[in-house]
């Protein structure tokens, strides 16, 4: 979208696409957006391996674990479809800006119980899923409004650049993470998150759209929410790539995305490492994402992009297992950057995928199943996860979720020519 102060001239020359690596950061509201999210995503990944490692501490346990992670990303199940259908319906901006001023606070309040030690495990669960709330009713509103940021020419640029913000903040979160435990301890990454989220709250209030290019609709065009979620639920039915490019994100993330809750397990019981080494080993699956993300970046509006979904699911399933079967540090740290390049290559191009195959009016309920399908299933992955590994250990549990991702990627890439032919 134009920058709210260019306006329209009588006479304009040819305008010549833009290129070039961060041609999305050329709009003003997308730079703003993309800057407040980063820094916000930097302290959520400080708590989230502050709170890994409080778990542990306080309960010895990869059962807890497991719940934690569960209480975090269980309202998605609930709440995602109906973020989807805000997200089409209403202020997406007013929307995000609430959720996240809710959320900062969770962070805030979690970070005095923290350093005041009275903190118990079941006051982490309740707050986790506080934000887990704020999260699900957010995520449609934050992917459906990357397109009313930049347009339709530029969205594949900018899906790449937000993918990058966030793999580049699970690099230095963590980072930051280890520098915080020795100097502020666990308390301090909590308060560093609170104080993120302010950022973002910042950004999206100057953030501004011109009245035309306000994505919500007026009250006349509003129907029941529940007719809203039917009518998206037959709109992906009835488009078999759309359907298939989500139930591999669901796939991945189910028997996959468990190995960030279960990374402290390693980091204290394999590799015997320090909360400053579980710190470390966070960063490095964030670096192989990230430099994904660049790479995404980097190569545009690439050719066989189908191909991109398959082949990042299915090296992801590989170094899932090589990782988890692993008892070399140096070895698995390079599975590990494996395991976050592969997962990117696959998910963010199948972000970029469905927002260029469904219409300008189901993008956000669409969107929605696709948060849903990745987010949506790691409750159950993380529950399974917890009581899987309690029973028959860590290393186990993800080398099976990793068999699982390899046997199901291999089955739709064989059946789904128009899946393998998406460009």
């Amino acid at each position: 979208m134009s920058e709210n102060a260019v306006q329209a001239e009588i006479v304009s020359p040819p305008v010549r696409p833009r290129s070039g690596m961060f041609r999305a950061l050329s709009h003003r509201n997308y730079r703003r957006f993309w800057v407040g999210a980063f820094l916000s995503n930097v302290g959520t990944w400080m708590q989230a391996v502050a709170q890994g490692w409080l778990v542990l501490q306080l309960t010895n346990s990869a059962f807890w674990l497991g719940l934690d992670g569960f209480m975090a990303t269980a309202p998605g199940f609930f709440l995602t479809l109906a973020g989807g259908v805000f997200a089409d319906i209403a202020d997406r901006r007013r929307l995000l800006l609430y959720t996240q001023v809710v959320a900062g606070l969770t962070a805030f309040a979690l970070a005095i119980l923290v350093g005041t030690n009275s903190v118990n495990v079941w006051m982490i669960l309740g707050f986790s899923f506080i934000t887990g709330c704020c999260m699900a009713l957010a995520g449609p509103s934050y992917q459906a409004m990357t397109f009313d940021l930049v347009g339709r020419e530029d969205l594949a640029n900018a899906v790449a650049l937000n993918s990058s913000q966030f793999q580049l903040s699970r690099v230095i979160g963590p980072v930051f993470a280890g520098l915080g435990f020795k100097l502020f301890g666990l308390a301090g990454c909590f308060y560093a998150n609170g104080l993120s989220f302010i950022a973002v709250v910042i950004a999206l209030n100057l953030v501004h759209f011109d009245k035309s290019e306000n994505s919500t609709h007026s009250v006349k065009d509003r129907r029941a929410l529940w007719s809203d979620l039917i009518e998206g639920f037959r709109y992906v039915r009835n488009r078999p790539r759309v359907f298939s490019l989500l139930s591999i994100s669901a796939v991945t993330s189910l028997f996959g995305a468990p190995y960030l809750t279960l990374v402290p397990i390693f980091a204290r019981d394999i590799f015997e490492l320090e909360e400053s080494g579980l710190a470390w080993m966070m960063g490095i699956a964030g670096a192989g994402a990230f430099f994904a993300a660049l790479l995404l970046a980097y190569l545009g509006d690439f050719q066989r992009k189908g191909w991109s979904v398959l082949g990042g699911a299915f090296s992801f399933g590989v170094c899932l297992i090589c990782f988890a079967l692993s008892t070399n540090l140096a070895i698995s740290l390079v599975f590990l950057f494996g395991v976050g390049f592969s997962i990117v290559t696959s998910v963010a191009v199948a972000n970029t995928l469905l927002q260029k195959l469904v219409t300008d009016q189901m993008r956000g309920r669409v969107m929605s199943m696709f948060i849903l399908s990745f987010v949506g299933t790691m409750p159950i992955g993380n529950l399974i996860a917890g009581v899987v590994s309690h029973r028959f250990g860590a290393p186990v549990t993800l080398a099976a979720g990793g068999l699982a991702i390899i046997l199901y990627v291999t089955i739709v890439a064989i059946s789904n020519e128009r899946l393998r032919e998406l460009y």
